[in-house]
């Protein structure tokens, strides 16, 4: 598959039936605004090339990929939202959940992929050891995530 050679530029798209994250990678550049509807983070395939630095038909081959090898229904990863694009037309656009987009990470070959893959590895072996993994920044962020403080609380005071 082909990479790019230039930093991807991501235009915003608007919807009004979600709200919207800004995920950053690691080296604080590179931003890919998701939208977060029904409880999970939802990106298009032109919103997912630039979270993994690649060009919108590798994501589009990869997600193909996926779908013919049964890893994942697409009926039950893909949405369809309503987009207005720059032309101020409106188009019905397929977003995908984030086990679609996480399978595509696993797929794509890149240097933000390659990333991706350790990070996920380095969570998926602290989950497996420890029973439960932590992003330590987030935490440290305190009043943004009183919530999930509060959460976790309940959770202990449970047993």
């Amino acid at each position: 598959m082909t990479r790019k050679t230039k930093p991807p530029t991501v235009s915003p798209v608007r919807s009004s039936a979600a709200e919207y994250l800004t995920f950053v990678a690691a080296g604080g550049t590179g931003g890919v605004e998701a939208i977060y509807a029904d409880e999970n983070v939802r990106l298009s395939q032109k919103m997912m090339a630039p979270l993994y630095d690649v060009e919108v038909p590798t994501i589009n081959y990869h997600l193909k990929k996926v779908f013919e090898d049964s890893q994942l229904e697409e009926g039950a990863v893909v949405r369809n939202f309503r987009i207005t694009a720059a032309d101020g037309k409106t188009y019905d656009t397929k977003h995908y959940n984030l086990s679609a987009i996480i399978a595509v990470g696993y797929k794509v070959n890149s240097e933000r992929a390659v990333q991706f893959r350790k990070r996920a590895t380095c969570v998926v072996e602290e989950f497996t050891i420890k029973g439960f993994a932590m992003d330590d920044e987030r935490l440290k962020r305190g009043r943004e995530n009183a919530g999930t403080l509060k959460f976790l609380t309940s959770k202990f005071e449970e047993d």
